[in-house]
C-alpha cells in the first residue's frame, strides 16, 4: 500500500522557529501598545455556535464561514426527502451546529453579553488569536490567519476613535512600516445611499464599493447595474466617492451634496471632530479621508478605518476596523456602543519580510551561547558552564553528542545564528576557564565562568 504524501490544507501554513520568532516580535510590539493605552486581554474559543456567527457579516461573509460537522452520526436526521429538496440551509442546520470563528469582533460581542455582570464599562479589551475564512487563497490572503484586535464597548465617545488611530500609528512606527490610515464614516455612506438611490440600499452599495480595489470602477459599475442601479445613479455615486482635495474642501463639498440627509451630515460632523481633535493632540499622525472606504461588514455604523502599507508589493489592507453600535443588541444587550480595530498579523509579517524590517534577534535561535567539548570529561565540565549561564538568565545550550571534531559543533551554531561558542578542552579545564568564541567577529578570549557572564551581559 502506497504511503500518502503528507500535506496541509490550502490557505494554511506551518511556521518554523525563525518564523515564529518573527511573528512573536510583531505580536509583542502590538501588545505593548495595546497595554499602554489601557486595554486588557481576553481569549475566546476557536469554535462558536453557528447561530452566533451567521447573519453578522452579510451574505458575502456567511458564505465564507467554515462549518464544523456535528459529532457522531451527523447524517442521522437527513432523510431522502431533505436530500431531494436540495435545501442547503436546512441540510447545513441539521448536520452542523458550530463553526470556526470568522473574526474576533462577533465573539467579543457575544462574550460581553454573557459576562456583562462581571465587566466594568467602558470595557477595553485586546485579543490576539487565529480566525478562519473559506476564501480563495492567494498572496497575502490565507484561510487561517491571525487577527490582533483592540475594542472599547460601553462608550459613545469619539475619544476612543482617537486612541485607536494613535495605536495604529504607534504600532506601525515601532515596526518601521510606512502606512496610510484611511478614514470614513458609515453614516456618510448611508447619506450617500440616501441621495443616490435610497437609504435601504446602503449595504448593497457598501459591499459593491468595498471591492473597488479588486475589480475597479468598471467592475463595481457592472455589479451595481446588475442590481438595477441606473447609469445616472452609478455616475452620481462615483462623483461623490471619488472626491479629491484638502480635507476641509472635501467635507464642505460633501455637505452640499448630502444636505438633505440628516444621517450623512451627522457622519460628517463625527469625521470633523476626529480630524480636528487629532490635529490638536498629535500632529504627527496623518489621516486620509476616503469616501469610497466602505468596510463591507454589515455591523459598522460610524467611523471606519483601513490601513495599507505604502512600501512593497503587498498594497492590500493590513488593518481595519470601525464603530458598531448595534452588535451586542443582536445577542440581547441593547444600547451598548462599541468601536474597534484589527491588525492583520500575517499580512504585516509578509510586509516586514519583503522590506527586510525584522531585527537581527529574530533571525535565528534565541540561544546566545553554545557550549562545545571534545570528550566525556569536557562534556561534564561544559554542563557546569551551561547551568551557570542559565541560572543568571543567559539563554544557552550544550551540544548533546560527544563529537571530537569541534568544527561540526561550530557549524551547528552558525546554522542557528548562535553568536557565541564556549569551548571546553583539556587546557580550559586545567585553568577552570572556557574559550569564548565570537562567531560573528571571529574573535576569541579565554575567560572564567564569572568573566564570561560579565562579558555576555555587556
Amino acid at each position: 500500500m502506497a504511503k500518502e504524501k503528507p500535506s496541509i490544507p490550502k490557505g494554511t501554513r506551518d511556521f518554523g522557529p525563525q518564523e515564529v520568532a518573527k511573528r512573536k516580535y510583531i505580536l509583542n510590539t502590538i501588545e505593548k501598545v495595546f497595554i499602554k493605552y489601557g486595554f486588557m486581554p481576553i481569549e475566546t474559543p476557536s469554535m462558536e455556535n453557528l447561530s452566533t456567527l451567521t447573519g453578522k457579516y452579510g451574505d458575502e461573509g456567511d458564505k465564507l464561514l467554515f462549518k464544523v460537522l456535528n459529532s457522531g452520526d451527523y447524517l442521522k436526521e437527513i432523510t431522502p426527502e431533505i436530500l431531494t429538496a436540495s435545501n442547503q440551509q436546512l441540510t447545513t442546520k441539521l448536520i452542523s451546529e458550530k463553526g470556526l470563528r470568522y473574526d474576533l469582533t462577533v465573539p467579543f460581542a457575544r462574550y460581553v453579553v454573557m459576562n456583562r455582570n462581571e465587566i466594568a464599562f467602558p470595557f477595553k479589551r485586546y485579543q490576539m488569536q487565529p480566525v478562519w475564512r473559506a476564501d480563495r487563497p492567494q498572496k497575502g490572503r490565507y484561510r487561517e490567519f491571525w487577527q490582533c484586535d483592540a475594542d472599547v464597548v460601553g462608550s459613545d465617545s469619539l475619544l476612543n476613535e482617537l486612541d485607536l488611530i494613535q495605536i495604529y500609528a504607534e504600532v506601525f512606527k515601532g515596526l518601521g512600516v510606512q502606512v496610510e490610515i484611511k478614514i470614513n464614516n458609515r453614516k456618510i455612506l448611508a447619506g450617500i445611499a440616501e441621495v443616490v438611490k435610497g437609504a435601504e440600499h446602503l449595504q448593497t452599495i457598501a459591499v459593491a464599493i468595498d471591492k473597488l480595489d479588486k475589480i475597479g470602477e468598471e467592475g463595481v459599475s457592472k455589479e451595481l447595474s446588475a442590481l438595477d442601479f441606473s447609469d445616472i445613479e452609478i455616475s452620481s455615486l462615483f462623483e461623490i466617492i471619488t472626491t479629491k482635495g484638502e480635507d476641509k474642501e472635501m467635507l464642505q463639498s460633501l455637505k452640499s451634496k448630502l444636505q438633505s440627509s440628516t444621517e450623512g451630515l451627522k457622519g460628517i460632523e463625527e469625521l470633523e471632530f476626529v480630524l480636528n481633535s487629532l490635529q490638536q493632540i498629535n500632529k504627527s499622525v496623518s489621516l486620509k479621508i476616503d469616501f469610497s472606504l466602505a468596510r463591507g461588514l454589515s455591523y459598522y455604523t460610524g467611523c471606519i478605518f483601513e490601513v495599507a502599507a505604502l512600501e512593497g508589493t503587498l498594497k492590500s489592507s493590513i488593518g481595519g476596523g470601525g464603530r458598531y453600535d448595534n452588535l451586542t443588541g443582536i445577542f440581547g444587550l441593547d444600547g451598548v456602543s462599541g468601536v474597534g480595530i484589527s491588525f492583520g498579523l500575517d499580512r504585516i509579517y509578509d510586509v516586514l519580510e519583503e522590506l527586510k524590517l525584522f531585527p537581527d534577534d529574530t533571525q535565528g535561535s534565541h540561544t546566545k551561547v553554545l557550549f562545545c567539548y571534545f570528550d566525556e570529561a569536557s562534556q561534564a565540565y561544559a554542563l557546569q558552564g551551561v547551568t551557570a549561564l542559565r541560572n543568571v538568565g543567559i539563554a544557552s545550550q550544550i551540544y548533546p553528542d560527544v563529537v571530537k571534531k569541534i568544527g561540526k559543533q561550530l557549524d551547528f551554531a552558525n546554522k542557528l545564528n548562535i553568536p557565541f561558542a564556549a569551548v571546553a578542552g583539556t587546557d580550559e579545564i586545567a585553568q577552570q576557564k572556557f574559550m569564548l568564541k565570537d562567531l560573528n567577529e571571529s574573535k576569541q578570549e579565554l575567560l572564567s565562568i564569572e568573566e564570561m557572564i560579565e562579558r555576555l551581559k555587556n
